[in-house]
């Protein structure tokens, strides 16, 4: 049974991953991972000292869990330049200021470190708004190049086909089979996915008030920086990472916002798609990565949700813990830690994992899941 431990500065409740029911449980672990939450209040998404929070979290569990293997998320500038009006010397400053906090977390941890790069970000120029059509359309509160349209009227069809704003309008049928092979939930999938051009993005019923400024950009391929070898997919980095941790404990990296234009090491470009279509920074990405297989539809832009149960109420869309994920199948120590919420603890799979606990960038606390308890670590 996974537990899961909400920190809200005040106080601390224990909850069942799955079902969300409290529990009044106390081992070593978890005491373990409640002062570490305890220590370490997070200071919110757009503040400057969240990726210090990730570091600092990651480096108090190092030193006590003692992992083989460690999955890090770093956000914040993600967030910030995503909503803030910034310079061209601010943007850049926020990037440098990351990059030093990941070149002072290798060099206190001494870790390997795989970086990976998520995607650019551009300017956001216009809108295309589609919260008027016949059929469901919906896109997710953090995509801008992709929504999907369910039961379209003929009129939709029109509209979205002669839209200045739209790259291309994919039937699913044409989408499934360019992931040929990739498992997939027809009742789950919008029956069209609408690609936007650079620079625009979807506005449908669901999309959130706050107005973007930047969203990402053009990222047919990322940047990847690791001294383990060669990789030319973000499927092939899962492979990498498991065949050098017999020889060298490894800091998996994933740095948002930031793709080939303004990374600022020599690195490789790795595909992050396959055709027409790439990953945005969300779930869909961090899966690929952490399974090694396209997850493109694990989490689909125009996601149906059709539950009616109330399972992993913490985990937002996903609905169950991935399988195959790199901390899952390691058979060593793992954390993870990150200021994505949601879903940094489903992702990675890790045997310990902390997250910001947001929504919509309002800072709540933080929050972990144990996933699993090994022996050996006190």
């Amino acid at each position: 049974m996974a537990q899961v431990i909400v920190d809200a500065r005040q106080w601390q409740n224990m909850f069942d991953l799955r079902t969300g029911r409290k529990l009044e449980i106390e081992n070593p672990t978890n005491r373990m991972v409640r002062d570490v939450l305890h220590r370490h209040p997070y200071p919110g998404d757009t503040s400057y000292r969240s990726n210090r929070w990730v570091s600092e979290v990651a480096l108090d569990l190092i030193r006590i869990y003692q992992p083989r293997l460690v999955c890090l998320s770093y956000a914040q500038q993600y967030f910030t330049s995503r909503f803030s009006y910034l310079s061209p010397l601010e943007y850049e400053d926020l990037l440098d200021q990351v990059f030093r906090e990941i070149e002072d977390f290798i060099e206190i941890s001494g870790y390997t470190p795989v970086i990976v790069g998520t995607g650019d970000m551009t300017e956001l120029v216009s809108d295309i708004d589609l919260s008027r059509t016949d059929g469901l359309c919906l896109s997710s509160a953090w995509s801008a190049r992709y929504a999907g349209l369910s039961e379209p009227s003929e009129r939709d069809l029109i509209q979205v086909r002669s839209h200045p704003g739209i790259e291309r309008v994919v039937s699913r049928e044409e989408w499934v089979d360019l992931f040929a092979g990739i498992p997939y939930e027809r009742d789950r999938t919008p029956d069209y996915l609408l690609v936007a051009r650079p620079g625009r993005a979807f506005r449908t019923v669901v999309t959130p008030i706050r107005r973007a400024v930047r969203i990402p950009g053009e990222s047919s391929a990322v940047p990847v920086v690791t001294d383990l070898g060669t990789v030319d997919d973000i499927i092939g980095l899962k492979t990498l990472i498991e065949q050098n941790l017999e020889a060298t404990d490894i800091a998996l990296i994933v740095v948002e916002g930031v793709g080939l234009r303004n990374f600022p090491r020599p690195n490789q470009a790795c595909s992050n798609g396959r055709g027409w279509f790439y990953y945005e920074p969300g779930e869909t990405q961090y899966l690929t990565i952490t399974t090694g297989s396209h997850q493109v539809f694990a989490y689909p832009a125009g996601f149906l949700d059709l539950y009616d149960d109330e399972e992993y109420p913490f985990s937002g869309f996903l609905r169950e813990v991935p399988g195959h994920t790199l901390g899952g199948e390691f058979d060593g120590r793992s954390i993870a830690v990150g200021n994505r919420s949601m879903y940094t603890h489903m992702v990675y799979g890790a045997d310990i994992c902390v997250e910001c606990f947001a929504r919509n960038l309002y800072n709540q606390g933080s929050m972990a899941v144990i996933h699993r308890e090994k022996e050996g670590w006190r």
